[in-house]
């Protein structure tokens, strides 16, 4: 089995493939970013949010902060995803805020940015999102999003705010939260634009007022700033490939599965074409081409000057990308993103750049009261019922009626007495060990797998007369999905207000663990 390289990262390892290690702020801190026109990108990110319509008091004290000389900025970053997708996309928005709170010095201010993934084309990813109401029934809500159009060029559509508004008159939930919500959404949406505006309205909507700044590169005078930095690689098209391919054979050969590969000819550019579908540049001798056309790399060049939103970076360029174009301090990053950032260490100095430091994301799993007075009885916590619902609910009623035939003990206890037995049977006759050990190790694998079996069987009876089963599994594993990538933070809002979010913005940066809702 493959190792992985997020949990190898977290521990202070890989030394190799990451230019600072796990939790190393301080010197972060002391290091100086490559100069930048800091005023210049502070006057874009204002033009992106008066286009957006949430140019406001928070949003102009971060851009002055961003301004200064010295500043530096922790971004965060994920796919547009449906009324903002997973909850895990608003921790990292909270997490990046909470983190800049932590570093920020008035001599040195700290600015938390959230990258909206606008240039990404996989309306799989971001077409759906599901949500848990107070009858414990799960909503799932799809938006026919077109297939391989950046999301930033998809318009909203008055459908999709109806398929919302039907969702949320079937949501039970306090009908004073529900109008709150619904009044949030329909800003969001009203003010028209993408898909992508509508996801950045609604995170900023969320996290503004803690500090967070979104930031979409598709908006032209963005994308402006970030021309260079394309331009850079479209004249050395294959150099980044050929650093990302030669650290996935390192990773292979240390006994890591490599997420990014880069197959002969392919570069790390996206040309979004004339039918507006967004297409990966092939390179091949002195030409470019994409499956429908070919194009020199003057081509390129004129057609990123005229309009520089249409050539947009692959994931293995995007983050260089992105430290080009921001002062960037910290990458507040999930466990996936990581396994990609040890391929990039050797992109960065392409562009005269180094890789930043990676901050592993704040992960919370929400227990409402009663999740959490049931995890309570069960002895277990939410990440144990992740594991194994049914052996975690199975092994608490077992205890509670004193069957020992399902405890780990008695497994225990017959596994040391036939370790005893085979060791008796070898003194007596050595060539009868093997066969012994393999009988001994056979029978307790076979008598566990019964106590599985008998475990399960008692949770799922249980489960037919309580429901207690299908509501760890609802709250905690929706769709066998831990919570926190499957559930939408917009089911809290619904059921509890603003106090899941008040909670959120209270945990230090980087926490890992269960939150009880107050």
């Amino acid at each position: 089995m493959a190792k992985s390289a997020a949990a190898e990262f977290r521990q202070g390892h890989m030394g190799e493939y990451f230019r600072l290690p796990v939790g190393a702020t301080a010197q972060a801190l002391t290091e100086e970013q490559p100069d930048l026109d800091r005023r210049a990108l502070a006057s874009a990110l204002r033009d992106y949010h008066r286009d957006l319509g949430t140019l406001n008091a928070d949003i102009e004290a971060q851009l002055e902060r961003l301004a200064h000389p010295r500043s530096r900025v922790v971004v965060t970053g994920q796919q547009a995803g449906a009324l903002t997708g997973p909850a895990y996309a608003v921790h990292k928005g909270a997490d990046a805020a909470l983190l800049a709170r932590q570093l920020h010095d008035d001599n040195r201010p700290v600015v938390a940015v959230y990258w909206v993934a606008s240039q990404d084309h996989d309306a799989a990813e971001v077409a759906s999102t599901t949500l848990l109401d107070m009858n414990e029934r799960l909503h799932r809500l799809t938006l026919d999003v077109p297939a391989g159009v950046p999301v930033g060029r998809v318009p909203w559509r008055p459908e999709w705010t109806a398929q919302v508004h039907a969702l949320l008159e079937t949501f039970d939930a306090p009908a004073e939260h529900v109008r709150a919500v619904r009044a949030w959404i329909d800003a969001a949406t009203r003010a028209g634009g993408s898909y992508a505006d509508v996801f950045a309205r609604l995170m900023h909507g969320l996290l503004a007022p803690a500090g967070l700044v979104v930031l979409d590169p598709m908006h032209p005078a963005l994308a402006r700033l970030m021309a260079p930095t394309l331009a850079r690689e479209l004249r050395a098209p294959l150099a980044s490939s050929a650093a990302i391919e030669a650290a996935a054979m390192r990773l292979e050969q240390d006994g890591f599965e490599p997420q990014l590969r880069r197959p002969a000819g392919a570069t790390n550019l996206f040309l979004e074409e004339e039918d507006g579908q967004r297409r990966l540049l092939r390179a091949q001798g002195r030409e470019l081409h994409t499956e429908t056309r070919t194009y020199t790399v003057s081509d390129l060049l004129t057609r990123l000057d005229a309009d520089p939103t249409r050539l947009t970076p692959a994931a293995g360029l995007r983050p260089a990308v992105q430290d080009a174009l921001l002062p960037t301090l910290a990458f507040v990053v999930g466990p996936g993103e990581i396994a990609y950032a040890a391929q990039l260490r050797d992109v960065y100095p392409l562009h005269g750049l180094h890789q930043p430091l990676l901050w592993p994301r704040l992960s919370v799993t929400w227990l409402e009261p009663n999740v959490a007075r049931l995890l309570g009885r069960l002895k277990a916590t939410a990440a144990q019922v992740q594991t194994d619902p049914e052996g975690v609910l199975g092994r608490a009623l077992a205890a509670e009626r004193g069957a020992g035939a399902a405890a780990v003990a008695r497994l225990d206890a017959l596994d040391a007495e036939l370790r005893e037995l085979t060791a008796d049977l070898g003194a007596l006759d050595p060539t009868l060990t093997g066969a012994a050990e393999r009988t001994r190790a056979r029978t307790t694998a076979r008598v566990a797998h019964l106590q599985t079996l008998a475990i399960h069987a008692l949770a799922r009876a249980e489960n037919d007369r309580t429901r207690q089963l299908s509501r760890l599994k609802a709250h905690l594993l929706p769709g066998g999905v831990p919570q926190e990538r499957e559930l939408n933070f917009l089911s809290l809002l619904l059921k509890h207000g603003d106090a899941p979010l008040r909670q959120l913005l209270g945990l230090p940066a980087g926490f890992q663990g269960e939150v009880t809702i107050a």
